[in-house]
């Protein structure tokens, strides 16, 4: 085991791919001189050469584009944008193009590619950086959404997500490039669609995604812990598709359920988990689905702000304490 940091567990997991199969390179601004905007791909210009780590214009339409040509022609490309902010000017490539490719063509085209960067809130960048797409993306029939909680997440499933034939959506988090944790130095894998029970509990189910686990629903669940309230975690890793019956199963153990999203609450993947859990595990529920969201406005630049609207440890422990006192 090596103790890594979140951006190099994405660098190692790019290194390795792309020493594996030559159709790999990686594309996007800032990635090759700088070694990326977060350095997640310090070295790799050096061990690659510009042919395979590419930098790019300011121009995501365009970038996004060639890879999904690339990736229709034999190539394995990874995209990188700087924010899933920026990725709004490529929406067009990326739902009308990639995730349409392999249908539309009646399976003879598919599109192996991964569009990756961070998402959601890093800290005071205001209403237009701060924004969280998973459930746009996860929407989209064609494509494969991946929202990594830890730097062992992210490297196993960055590679099977690089070794996917279908185009993968791979949010990561400014906030956690540099969270550490020890990994294992040997290759693995881990599956997408698949979630993870984190931690084992009996009294209620919090489901969650990203960076929410380590910046609050970790917290939260030690806070409850001591005054006697022992909660189950289940991160969902992919979003698209979701492992539901890993979390109906918890459901139907503890009885109750909390779900912890950064994202608004309109149309969100926390509305889509509370939906399928009151239709296959309503009898099994003590107290109604509590969902802990960003309040539904633009995200302030004031940091007080900020705390007050984005899902926080005082607020999921409320939550919690709700359903378990019903």
């Amino acid at each position: 085991m090596a103790v890594i940091a979140f951006r190099d567990a994405i660098k190692d997991a790019m290194s390795e791919e792309m020493r594996r199969d030559p159709n790999i390179f990686l594309m996007g601004e800032e990635v090759a001189e700088y070694n990326g905007a977060y350095k997640a791909s310090q070295g790799m210009l050096a061990e690659f050469g510009a042919k395979r780590v590419i930098d790019t214009p300011i121009a995501e339409l365009g970038f996004a584009g060639i890879g999904i040509g690339a990736a229709s022609n034999g190539l394995r490309p990874i995209i990188e944008f700087m924010t899933f902010n920026f990725s709004l000017v490529a929406i067009d490539q990326i739902i009308n193009s990639a995730a349409k490719m392999l249908s539309m063509s009646g399976g003879q085209f598919g599109v192996p590619i991964v569009f990756r960067g961070p998402t959601g809130n890093a800290g005071q960048l205001g209403a237009q950086h701060s924004q969280n797409f998973e459930n746009w993306f996860a929407n989209t029939p064609g494509l494969k959404v991946v929202v990594p909680a830890n730097p062992y997440d992210a490297k196993g499933l960055l590679k099977s997500s690089i070794r996917d034939n279908d185009p993968v959506i791979f949010m990561e988090s400014e906030l956690m490039y540099g969270d550490k944790m020890e990994v294992p130095e040997e290759e693995y894998l881990i599956p997408l669609g698949k979630a993870e029970i984190k931690r084992e509990g009996s009294d209620v189910t919090i489901v969650s995604f990203g960076k929410m686990i380590p910046r609050v629903v970790t917290p939260a669940i030690e806070e409850l812990a001591k005054e006697g309230i022992n909660a189950e975690l289940v991160d969902l890793r992919t979003v698209r598709p979701i492992d539901y019956a890993t979390v109906v199963a918890s459901v139907k153990k503890t009885n109750r359920l909390v779900i912890v999203e950064e994202a608004w609450p309109l149309a969100a993947i926390s509305s889509e988990i509370a939906y399928h859990v009151q239709r296959y595990a309503f009898d099994h529920l003590d107290a109604p689905v509590i969902r802990v969201n960003s309040k539904d406005v633009p995200l302030p630049y004031a940091p007080t702000l900020i705390e007050e609207i984005l899902p926080n440890v005082k607020r999921t422990v409320e939550a919690v304490k709700s359903v378990m006192y019903k």
